[in-house]
């Protein structure tokens, strides 16, 4: 038997092969606007012809949409978001950071209460001397408490009001100077936009407050809209920001998250080809997002209006369609992107949803879903919380789309929210009276 003879043979294959430039140009797209500052940074820095120039600076009137409902006409603050009980995900949250503190006993029994009387956006509901009158404490006693779980994260739960809000949050950034204390005791001042009066009231110049509004108007107001399902977390300068424009929505690029860029057509004929098209990748980054955003809120209008919970069902494949872009395109555009609505800022991911319901039931969206479960737990009896099993058919009378108890565990479990043995309040907590904005 002869041994096999070597055989050579020609075969064709197809491979798709990325160039540098188009592999660059895909990573643009995807990156958000901390990140395309950090490229330009890079790309300038090695090529002479390209220059940038530094985020123009937000006058005092332009502040993010999620600060909208914020300043009201008298007390700086919305009542409507401090009408009911913190939800369960930021509930779940202190309690896991309670377990890290030490506290002991009373210490804790204060927390406890501290933790009950928080509100949906961080703020604590209920003033101090009704929490220690509450729990036969002491006021020294709970504002010792307080300060210990004010150092929980996020930044600027627990406060009391706006002002402390804000200044746990400038301390958190290293940034609690004495002008900017000067500043968040005037919030008045800034809140109405005058910057000659609120300048002379903190000894400062009109250029130190603007340096000091910009640090500000990034912060989050709300902390604790953190935890709701589509909210995106710790983003201070978002890609894409949305304001009310009579019955409908704008939607515009944050140009303060962005710095100028310029081409310089001095220079060597490579750099002035390769500045020209970083150049290009920006412009089609820009574009491509701000067409996407647009046609997110077109199809979410009810949801920037209402909140999470009115979220419609929406996949990519449909919206790439109506774009006429590949599904890969709207994935890479809206991976790590941020929106921000008078109702937070929201990750452009997050607002995608498969649909729930429909052969004769009405269709809803899942993340909406989750957010009504989110809603439900929260306004349970803490001592006598909602089995699984009850939240599920509660959901079918609100919503009349049937869902599996085992779908709402799997939706609690996603939230970070316990089950209901485990939400149960201890016997010994007692529980808070009629809640009353804290003025302190």
């Amino acid at each position: 038997m002869r041994s096999p003879q070597p055989r050579i043979g020609l075969t064709q294959t197809q491979r798709l092969a990325l160039n540098a430039s188009l592999q660059v140009s895909i990573a643009v797209l995807r990156t958000d606007a901390a990140g395309l500052t950090r490229f330009l940074e890079e790309q300038a820095a090695e090529n002479p012809n390209l220059r940038l120039e530094p985020a123009p600076a937000p006058g005092l009137q332009d502040w993010l949409p999620r600060w909208s409902t914020v300043f009201a006409a008298s007390g700086l603050s919305d009542a409507a978001d401090f009408a009911s009980s913190a939800g369960p995900s930021l509930i779940a949250h202190v309690l896991a950071a309670l377990d890290g503190l030490a506290l002991a006993p009373q210490e804790h029994r204060i927390a406890m209460a501290l933790t009950e009387a928080l509100e949906p956006s961080g703020w604590l509901g209920v003033p101090l001397a009704t929490v220690a009158r509450e729990v036969k404490a002491s006021l020294p006693e709970v504002e010792a408490v307080l300060d210990k779980l004010q150092r929980i994260d996020p930044p600027g739960i627990f406060a009391r009001n706006l002002a402390e809000c804000l200044r746990l949050q400038a301390a958190d950034m290293g940034a609690l100077d004495a002008a900017m204390r000067g500043i968040l005791d005037h919030l008045d001042l800034l809140a109405s936009g005058d910057l000659a009066r609120l300048a002379r009231a903190c000894g400062l110049t009109e250029a130190q407050v603007l340096a000091r509004f910009r640090l500000i108007r990034s912060m989050n107001p709300k902390p604790g809209a953190e935890f709701a399902s589509v909210s995106a977390a710790a983003v201070r300068e978002p890609d894409l920001v949305v304001k009310a424009d009579g019955g409908g929505w704008t939607i515009a690029l944050n140009r303060s998250a962005l710095p100028t860029l310029r081409v310089e057509k001095a220079g060597d004929g490579a750099g002035l080809a390769a500045a020209k098209a970083v150049q290009r990748m920006v412009e089609a980054r820009n574009s491509t997002l701000l067409l996407v955003g647009r046609e997110i809120v077109q199809r979410q209008q009810e949801a920037v209006r209402q909140g999470p919970q009115a979220l419609a069902p929406m996949n990519m494949a449909d919206l790439a369609e109506a774009l006429g872009v590949h599904e890969s395109t709207i994935s890479r555009v809206v991976a790590g992107t941020s929106l921000d609505t008078p109702r937070g800022t929201w990750w452009l991911r997050q607002m995608f949803s498969p649909a729930l319901g429909g052969n004769g039931q009405p269709v809803i969206a899942a993340a909406a879903l989750r957010h009504r479960l989110a809603r439900l737990i929260a306004a349970e009896n803490p001592d006598k919380p909602v089995s699984d099993a009850a939240l599920a058919q509660a959901l079918v009378q609100e919503t009349g789309v049937t869902i599996a108890r085992r779908t709402v565990a799997k939706y609690r479990e996603d939230q970070g929210i316990p089950p209901a043995h485990r939400r149960k309040r201890r016997p010994t907590l007692p529980r808070l009276g009629q809640k009353g904005r804290a003025k302190g």
